[in-house]
């Protein structure tokens, strides 16, 4: 019997190249792999539907699926976490603390991406800003004219407006034109280089860590999504993914490991490996609903909060049904 040919758009990460190489198969599936960034997948994903399997922005997911415009249903494979108080970045010759963000204007590249809604969440349970204390200009981080990739409908009191059509989130910032600027990237072109632009938290890995150590969150920013008609043809293909990109993840763990020679080009990886370990455990990157519940649950409460989802979404009706529990041994 054939197999089936999917198209496969994932990102070119570690826990993924087991299975772009060849080492680990999928079962069933002839896989054509397509190695894209984020903003390629998202955009040809959700305004195209260009993929039979795509990783795909959880926010965008959660948008569509409260509406019931999903062409995806997900899978619990979390190809893409951080923390993120390193994505943002603030004028530090105006901006000392949390709080002095407050009226401030704040740039981002698009409203609904998941790593400004997760820090917007840190923001107002840690510091107390909520959405609508702060001025939101929405434009590109290195060309202008960036719009959001899905229609919104945001709640009242949240002050969002363009910025100027020939200038970027990263030149306002460099300029001093906004106060502040989160987003999955860093800033761009001069702003690089500005002595007075820096990340909000001197030491965001320390602030990190007890975020971690107070919530048990890991948040999570990217779910791999399964065409709805595919599954619907196809019941055991679900399965068969979750149990490939987890093996995958599995080699990819093995190799970080394996520190007779290092697999990154980067140092103290033991000790970063170490501390990763003994800060979150040692399945701390883990796929599957049951160890990501709190996570899941904090983000699309705060979705909801923050006026992206119309209805707030149970996580019981996020992920494909046979994706809730898998066999053992």
């Amino acid at each position: 019997m054939a197999k089936l040919n999917l198209s496969i758009a994932m990102g070119d990460y570690d826990r993924n190249r087991p299975l772009f190489d060849g080492n680990v198969q999928i079962d069933g599936v002839d896989p054509t792999f397509m190695l894209l960034s984020p903003e390629e997948m998202f955009f040809r994903a959700f305004r195209y539907q260009d993929f039979d399997v795509s990783e795909v922005s959880f926010s965008s997911y959660l948008v569509k699926t409260a509406e019931g415009t999903c062409p995806y249903i997900a899978l619990p494979i979390f190809l893409s976490r951080a923390f993120r108080h390193t994505s943002i970045y603030v004028r530090k010759d105006r901006i000392k603390s949390p709080a002095d963000l407050r009226g401030k204007r704040i740039g981002i590249p698009e409203y609904q991406l998941t790593a400004i809604v997760w820090a917007r969440a840190l923001l107002e349970d840690d510091y107390g800003i909520k959405p609508s204390d702060v001025q939101w200009v929405r434009g590109g981080i290195d060309e202008p004219g960036r719009q959001e990739k899905i229609t919104l409908s945001l709640p009242p009191g949240v002050d969002l407006s363009n910025a100027p059509a020939d200038t970027t989130i990263s030149d306002m910032l460099d300029r001093g034109e906004i106060d502040g600027f989160i987003a999955p990237r860093a800033p761009h072109g001069a702003a690089q280089h500005n002595p007075d632009i820096g990340w909000l938290f001197d030491d965001p890995t320390a602030v990190a860590k007890d975020y971690y150590q107070r919530t048990g969150i890991f948040p999570i920013m990217h779910v791999l999504g399964l065409r709805k008609t595919l599954a619907a043809q196809h019941p055991w293909l679900a399965g068969a993914l979750l149990k490939a990109f987890t093996a995958s993840k599995a080699q990819a763990l093995d190799k970080l490991s394996d520190t007779s020679a290092t697999k990154i080009t980067l140092p103290f990886v033991e000790e970063q490996l170490k501390a990763a370990r003994e800060t979150l455990g040692e399945d701390f990157w883990s796929y599957g609903v049951a160890p990501n519940r709190k996570t899941l649950e904090a983000f699309t409460d705060h979705h909801f909060r923050q006026g992206l989802s119309s209805r707030q979404v149970p996580i019981d009706e996020l992920f494909h049904p046979s994706t809730y529990e898998t066999f053992k041994i």
